[in-house]
C-alpha cells in the first residue's frame, strides 16, 4: 500500500445523471455531446463552485459532488435544475437534456480523491427514484434543511433501495423544474418478439481486475442469447450505457424498448467466485427468474464460459415461460402469443 490517506468524514453527497441518455445519444450523438459540454461550462461547473461543492468525478452522463453543507448541496441542486428547466423551455421534448438528482447526508470514505460508502450509495439510489428534472433526498437531508431553503417536500415513504440493507425514507422536492418528460416521451415500440437487455454485471469487490470478468460475463451472455432466433437482444453498446448507474428496470424497458431486463453481480471470496443473475419483467419490475452460481477459481476463462452457458440456457426458457403467463393475463381479444423460443441454437 502507498502512503495515500484514507479518511472518514460526514458529507452531503449529490449524485446526478442524464435521463434517457442512451436515447439522446442514439438519436444525435454529436449534438447531445456538444450540448452537454456547453451545459457543463455554462451551468454545472459555475453552480457547483458557487456553492462550495467539490466535483468528485463524472461518469459519462453523470456526476458525483461532495459538499460540507447540506444547505449548500440542496441550493446547488435546485439552482442547477432551475437552470436546466430554463434551457429546455423552448426545446423539443425529444431533445431536452434533463437530470435526475439524488441527495443524501452520511459518512463517507475518502481515498485518492474518490469517495465511497453507504452515504454515496444511498445518494445514487435516490437519484434513480427522481423524475427527469427532479430531486429526491433522504429523510436526513429533509430534517437538516427544514425551514431553511424555501422548498416543500413530498414524502415518498420507506424505500427498499437496491443493495442497501435498510429501508430509506425518501422525499421528492417540489420544484417548478420537474418536467413531464417521462410521461410525454413515449416508450420505444417493442419488437415483434420477446426482447431483452443484458445490463453490465456489478463488481461487488474493490478489485478492479474483477471488473473485466464482470463485463466479460455480461458480454458473453449477450452474444449467447443473440443466437436464439426468437429473441431480440439489445446490443452491448446500448445496454452498457447503464454501467455504473443506479437504474430501475422499468426505466431501462422504457428507454431501450425491451420487455425483459437481465442484471447480475460478481463477488470473489478467497478462491471462490459467486455470480448471481436476475431476470425481471420491465413493465412490472417483477422478477421472473434468478440463480446463483458458485465456482472455484481455477481457470477463469473456462469458468466464464461455463457460467455464460448456464445463464443463457436458463434465461431463454424463463422468457418463454414468462411470455406464456403474460399472454394469459391479456384479454381474449389482445393475446399476442409468441412462437416458442428454440433451444437449437448451437449453444
Amino acid at each position: 500500500m502507498s502512503g495515500d490517506r484514507v479518511e472518514h468524514r460526514l458529507a452531503a453527497i449529490l449524485a446526478a445523471d442524464v435521463a434517457g441518455y442512451s436515447r439522446l445519444i442514439g438519436a444525435d450523438e454529436g449534438g447531445t455531446l456538444s450540448a452537454l459540454k456547453a451545459i457543463w461550462a455554462e451551468l454545472l461547473d459555475p453552480t457547483i463552485a458557487a456553492h462550495n461543492g467539490r466535483l468528485v468525478k463524472t461518469t459519462g452522463d453523470g456526476l458525483l459532488v461532495e459538499f460540507g453543507s447540506v444547505v449548500d448541496a440542496l441550493r446547488c441542486a435546485t439552482e442547477m435544475q432551475a437552470g436546466m428547466a430554463e434551457r429546455n423551455a423552448n426545446a423539443p421534448t425529444d431533445k431536452r437534456i434533463e437530470f435526475r438528482m439524488g441527495l443524501n447526508v452520511g459518512d463517507i470514505v475518502v481515498e485518492d480523491g474518490d469517495i465511497f460508502g453507504d452515504g454515496v450509495n444511498v445518494a445514487a439510489r435516490l437519484e434513480a427514484l427522481a423524475e427527469p428534472g427532479g430531486i429526491c433526498v433522504s429523510a436526513r437531508v429533509q430534517e437538516d434543511v427544514a425551514g431553511k431553503p424555501d422548498l416543500s417536500f413530498e414524502d415518498l415513504g420507506e424505500q427498499a433501495l437496491k443493495n442497501i440493507a435498510r429501508p430509506v425514507r425518501a422525499y421528492r422536492i417540489a420544484t417548478d423544474a420537474v418536467s413531464a418528460t417521462a410521461q410525454e416521451t413515449p416508450a420505444l415500440a417493442l419488437p415483434d418478439k420477446p426482447s431483452v437487455a443484458v445490463l453490465p454485471f456489478t463488481n461487488m469487490s474493490a478489485n478492479p481486475e474483477q471488473e473485466f470478468f464482470a463485463d466479460g460475463i455480461a458480454e458473453d451472455v449477450i452474444t449467447a442469447l443473440s443466437r436464439y432466433p426468437s429473441l431480440f437482444v439489445i446490443a452491448r453498446n446500448s445496454s452498457f450505457t447503464y454501467k455504473g448507474r443506479a437504474v430501475d428496470v422499468k426505466q431501462v424497458g422504457h428507454e431501450l424498448g425491451v420487455r425483459y431486463v437481465l442484471e447480475g453481480s460478481v463477488r470473489k471470496a478467497g478462491n471462490r467466485l459467486r455470480v448471481t443473475a436476475q431476470l425481471a419483467e420491465a413493465e412490472t419490475g417483477k422478477h421472473v427468474w434468478a440463480e446463483r452460481y458458485d465456482r472455484d477459481l481455477v481457470d477463469i476463462f473456462a469458468m466464464q464460459d461455463e457460467i455464460t452457458e448456464a445463464v443463457a440456457v436458463a434465461v431463454a426458457p424463463a422468457i418463454a415461460n414468462a411470455e406464456q403467463h403474460r399472454a394469459m393475463r391479456r384479454p381474449p381479444g389482445s393475446l399476442d402469443a409468441w412462437p416458442p423460443i428454440s433451444a437449437g441454437c448451437g449453444i
